[in-house]
């Protein structure tokens, strides 16, 4: 375990704003939506934003202000942010991101869920809080091989909360946070004692099908959506994630069109990302993957991994998972299971809710009905 510090050196910086003041831009789309993609000119006024008036040191030193380490496991680097809590008793929990997320994802609920008192909260509700970049990710290294897929993950999630000395916690996430954090209840049953999913991956239970709640309707309207709109990103970063990367390690302004639709495509945004969060939140995001060079490593883990997730969002349920389970379903995720379908994989649902507003990044959009439910929670199975 060692002290990481995050310190992007200038000459990165300047290299920067000269990309993205060079870029060679297309001509605009042909229709005046987001139909075709993320408009001409929002990317160009957020890439001039980037290069004139972004402030990464600022951003660098809210990082640097909870403590970063680094250690390696099975032979990886993995960079992690571990903030234990004042109190005494509180509830290891590790907490899992996705793409294209980061641990930027979970900056505005590191305070409430380590120091609830701080925050007018219970002190019965604190956590010590473990939150690694995923390998390929962020600040963690690149693999160099194939193999690291979300199995192999949760066995090194495992062997970091057993170098850190927590033997009972729990486990949460989104994104691949949701699977990574199932398969980590999974295999390390015996010490993982609850997980929080957002949402929790289930398919639509065909014995339903006569007898269809109306958000359930809803349900497979969004899935049918999403086969046909939202899932080229995936198809290419599962298939040709090589391909992809040459273009989102390069160049700033293709990585930022490719990762800031889906903000606006899976946040409750109202049409535009930063109804959502602000320009700044959007950037420092997205400078973990620029200043890591992440966009092929990052895709790769779909090219492992996506053929088994699918199969447990839209497939059939061949196992299930007993470990106490709660579910957060926002109303702007794609995938948003009924209770009854997701209790056929996940046999110990203890808590479920649909908080009223809210996406896909729900720590990062909504860190107030987030950290709600993950108290909530976890006050079942402490």
């Amino acid at each position: 375990m060692r002290p990481f510090r995050i310190q992007v050196p200038e000459q990165e910086l300047v290299d920067l704003r000269a990309r993205l003041r060079s870029t060679r831009w297309p001509e605009r789309e042909t229709v005046d939506d987001w139909s075709q993609g993320v408009p001409l000119a929002y990317v160009r006024e957020l890439c001039a934003y980037w290069a004139e008036h972004y402030d990464w040191r600022a951003t660098e030193a809210r990082l640097n202000a909870v403590p970063n380490l680094r250690t390696e496991i099975d032979g990886l680097g993995i960079h992690f942010v571990h903030v234990p809590s004042p109190e005494p008793k509180a509830l290891p929990l590790i907490l899992t991101h996705g793409w294209p997320g980061s641990i930027v994802e979970f900056g505005k609920v590191i305070g409430p869920l380590t120091d609830p008192a701080r925050y007018g909260g219970d002190p019965a509700d604190a956590f010590h809080l473990v939150c690694p970049s995923l390998p390929g990710y962020g600040f963690s290294d690149r693999p160099d091989e194939p193999g690291w897929g979300i199995d192999r993950i949760a066995d090194a999630w495992a062997e970091l909360m057993s170098r850190l000395d927590y033997r009972r916690y729990g486990a949460a996430g989104g994104d691949w946070g949701t699977s990574i954090s199932t398969r980590l209840a999974q295999r390390d049953q015996a010490h993982v004692v609850g997980i929080h999913l957002v949402p929790p991956l289930a398919p639509p239970d065909p014995t339903t099908f006569d007898d269809l709640t109306d958000s359930e309707r809803a349900a497979l309207r969004t899935l049918e959506h999403a086969a046909r709109w939202e899932i080229g990103y995936s198809r290419m970063h599962a298939t040709r994630p090589q391909t992809a990367g040459y273009g989102l390690v390069d160049s700033p302004a293709a990585l930022c069109a490719w990762i800031i639709e889906k903000f606006w495509s899976w946040t409750d945004c109202a049409g535009h990302p930063e109804n959502a969060l602000t320009r700044d939140e959007l950037l420092d995001n997205l400078m973990l993957y620029w200043h890591n060079g992440t966009g092929a490593s990052a895709a790769r883990l779909y090219w492992e991994s996506i053929q088994q997730v699918d199969e447990w969002i839209t497939g059939t349920v061949t196992e299930t998972v007993h470990v106490p389970t709660g579910c957060s379903v926002f109303p702007k995720e794609i995938m948003r299971p009924s209770r009854r379908w997701a209790a056929r994989r996940f046999t110990d649902i203890r808590y479920w809710n649909e908080p009223p507003r809210g996406g896909h990044f729900a720590a990062f959009e909504q860190p107030e009905l987030f950290v709600e439910d993950v108290r909530a929670f976890f006050r079942l199975v402490r």
